[in-house]
C-alpha cells in the first residue's frame, strides 16, 4: 500500500515539476520572441534574421534546428528497439553534413538573398521556378513537421503518466496527445509570426545549450552505471532486448534476411540502401537549413557555422548511442514498446530509471524525467518554428511577392502574407499530425529527407554546376523528384498495408520499400536532365555572372 502512495507520490510531482519546467521554457522563449519582434523591421530582419549573426551562433542555431525531436527521441528508441540498425540514422544524418558543407553551405550563402529559390531563379524565368520551389519546400517542411509534432504527443503522454486506460484532467492518453499537437503547433505560430528569423534563432541556440547539456548528463549516468565498461552494457542491452546477440549485428530491422523468400530479402536490402542515399543527400536539400546559411554577414562565417554545426552534431549523435543501448539496456525494450510502440519514448523513460538509480527514489526519477521532458519539448518547439519560417518565408517570398506580385510588393505586404502563411502551415500540419501518430519519429523525418534529395538537391546541384541548365530543367526536376517520393510513399506500406502504418485497416500499397529515394532521387536528377536538353534556352552570360558570385561572393546580399 505504502509503496502505491509512494509512486502516485512521485507521478504526481513528476507531473507538476514537468510543467513547471515547461511553462518556464515556454515563457522564457515568448519573452525572447517578443524582443526579437521589437528588432525586426524590414524584409531582412524577419527572412534572415538582419544577417547579424555570428558562425558560432549560426553554427549552435544549425545544431538546434538539426538535433530535432527526431534525433533525441526517434533514433535513441530506434537504437533501443532494434540495436545496430537504429545507429545507421546517426551515422547518416552525420554524413550528411559533409556533403552540405563541400557542395551547397559557401555557395548558397554567396548567390542568395532569403529562400532556395532565390539562387535556382537567378538565372531562369522566375515565375515557373519560384513556384515549384515554393510547393517543395511545403511539402518537405510538412514531412519534417508531422515527425515533431507525433513525438510532441508521445512525450505529453509519458510525461502526464497517461497510458491506455488512465486520464489526466478528464482526458484519455489519445485525447491528450492530440490536444499537445494542437498546443505546440499554436505556439509555434506564436515564434514565427510575432519572432520571424530572429526570434527564432534565439530559441533555436537556447534549445541547443539545453539538449546537448541534457544528453551529456544522461549519458554519463549510463556509462557511471556499468563503470564506463561497454561491452557490459551492450552485453546487457542485448539480454534485456528480447532480441540476443542478433542486437548487436546488423539484419534486425534492415537487410533482414528471409529464407526461402529472395525477393523479401532484396526488397529489405534495397529498403537499407535507400534511406542511407536519402539520409545523406538531404541535408543539402532540406529548406529549413538551406535558409540559414542567409543569416550570416559573409561567406567564411557561413563556412564556419558548417564547421560548428558539424563538431556540435557528431558529438550529439554519438552520444544517441549511449541513450539508445541504455535505454535498452535499463528500461527494456517490452517496457518501452508498452508506453509507446514506435518506441519514441525511450530516452525519457531512460531518465525516470538513471533518475531512480542515482537521484533516490521516485522523486528523483521524476525529476530528471522532468527535466529531460523540458529539452525534447524545447527542441520540439525550436524545430517546428524553424521549418514553419522556412515555408512561410517561401510563400510570401517566392509565390506572392514573385508570382502573383511580379516583384512589385512591398517589403510590408511580403512580411504580412509570411505571417499570414504559417498561420495556414500550422493549421495544416496539425491536423495532418493527429493522423500520424502510429509512425516513428526518426523513419518520418527520414521520408522529409528522402523527399528533399528528390526534389531541391537536382534543381540546386544542376543550377549551381551545369551551364546548360534551364528553367524546363528545373520545374522538370522540382516536381519530378517531388512527385515521385511522394507517390512511392502513398503507395508504401507506410501508409497502408502494414500494422505500424498511417491507415493500418487498409490495403493500397504496391510499392515494397519504406524509403522511396532509391527510386525517386535518381528519377529527380534524369527529369532534371531530360528537361534541359529537350528544352533550347539557354543563358551562358547568367551561369558565368552566378559561377561568379557563388564563388567570390561579389554582388551577394
Amino acid at each position: 500500500m505504502n509503496t502505491v502512495l509512494a509512486a502516485e507520490a512521485g507521478s504526481t510531482t513528476a507531473r507538476n515539476l514537468t510543467i513547471t519546467l515547461f511553462l518556464v521554457f515556454v515563457a522564457i522563449t515568448l519573452a525572447i520572441t517578443v524582443w526579437a519582434s521589437r528588432q525586426t523591421k524590414t524584409a531582412t530582419d524577419f527572412y534572415a534574421g538582419g544577417r547579424s549573426f555570428s558562425g558560432f551562433q549560426n553554427g549552435m542555431a544549425i545544431g538546434g534546428d538539426y538535433m530535432s525531436a527526431a534525433s533525441f527521441l526517434g533514433i535513441a528508441g530506434i537504437i533501443a528497439l532494434y540495436g545496430y540498425d537504429g545507429f545507421l540514422y546517426s551515422i547518416g544524418f552525420l554524413v550528411a553534413w559533409l556533403v552540405a558543407l563541400l557542395l551547397v553551405a559557401e555557395l548558397l550563402r554567396n548567390s542568395g538573398r532569403y529562400t532556395m529559390a532565390d539562387v535556382l531563379a537567378f538565372r531562369m524565368r522566375q515565375r515557373p521556378v519560384r513556384t515549384a520551389a515554393a510547393v517543395s519546400t511545403i511539402t518537405v517542411s510538412i514531412f519534417y513537421l508531422l515527425a515533431q509534432m507525433v513525438g510532441a504527443g508521445a512525450l505529453v503522454a509519458l510525461l502526464l503518466g497517461i497510458k491506455p486506460g488512465t486520464t489526466f484532467l478528464g482526458m484519455d492518453a489519445d485525447t491528450a496527445k492530440v490536444a499537445t499537437i494542437i498546443m505546440v503547433g499554436a505556439l509555434m505560430i506564436i515564434y514565427v509570426t510575432v519572432g520571424g528569423m530572429k526570434g527564432t534563432t534565439y530559441v533555436q541556440i537556447v534549445k541547443a545549450f539545453l539538449l546537448m547539456g541534457g544528453a551529456l548528463a544522461m549519458t554519463l549516468l549510463v556509462l557511471a552505471k556499468y563503470k564506463f565498461n561497454l561491452s557490459s552494457l551492450l552485453g546487457d542491452a542485448a539480454s534485456a532486448s528480447g532480441k540476443g546477440a542478433a542486437f548487436l549485428e546488423p539484419g534486425l530491422r534492415y537487410g533482414v534476411e528471409t529464407p526461402g523468400d529472395a525477393l523479401k530479402t532484396f526488397y529489405s536490402k534495397m529498403d537499407l540502401l535507400s534511406l542511407g542515399i536519402a539520409l545523406v543527400l538531404g541535408t543539402a536539400g532540406l529548406p529549413h537549413i538551406l535558409i540559414r546559411f542567409y543569416t550570416v554577414p559573409t561567406a567564411r562565417a557561413a563556412r564556419k557555422s558548417v564547421l560548428w554545426a558539424i563538431g556540435i552534431i557528431g558529438t550529439f549523435y554519438l552520444l544517441t548511442l549511449a541513450l539508445g543501448f541504455g535505454a535498452a539496456a535499463i528500461v527494456g525494450g517490452q517496457a518501452i514498446t508498452e508506453q509507446d510502440k514506435a518506441g519514441n519514448t525511450a530516452a525519457p523513460q531512460l531518465a525516470e530509471a538513471l533518475g531512480v538509480d542515482f537521484l533516490g527514489g521516485n522523486l528523483g526519477g521524476a525529476t530528471l524525467l522532468a527535466i529531460i521532458a523540458a529539452v525534447a519539448f524545447a527542441t520540439i518547439l525550436a524545430v517546428v518554428a524553424g521549418l514553419t519560417l522556412a515555408s512561410s518565408s517561401s510563400l510570401a517570398h517566392d509565390f506572392y511577392a514573385n508570382v502573383m506580385k511580379n516583384g512589385q510588393a512591398s517589403e510590408r505586404q511580403e512580411v504580412t502574407v509570411a505571417r499570414i502563411s504559417a498561420l495556414v502551415i500550422g493549421t495544416v500540419s496539425i491536423v495532418l499530425s493527429i493522423y500520424a501518430q502510429n509512425l516513428n519519429v526518426a523513419f518520418l523525418v527520414a521520408l522529409a529527407f528522402a523527399v528533399a534529395a528528390s526534389g531541391n538537391l537536382p534543381a540546386i546541384l544542376y543550377s549551381l554546376f551545369w551551364k546548360r541548365f534551364n528553367t524546363s530543367g528545373a520545374v522538370w526536376a522540382i516536381y519530378g523528384g517531388l512527385l515521385a517520393a511522394v507517390v512511392l510513399v502513398f503507395f508504401s506500406p507506410v501508409v497502408s498495408g502494414a500494422p505500424t502504418a498511417m491507415f493500418p485497416d487498409h490495403d493500397w500499397q504496391w510499392f515494397p520499400l519504406s524509403n522511396p529515394g532509391i527510386i525517386s532521387i535518381p528519377f529527380g536528377f534524369l527529369c532534371g536532365w531530360l528537361g534541359t536538353i529537350l528544352s533550347k534556352e539557354s543563358d551562358e552570360e547568367k551561369y558565368a555572372e552566378l559561377e561568379v558570385r557563388s564563388l567570390t561572393g561579389a554582388g551577394a546580399h
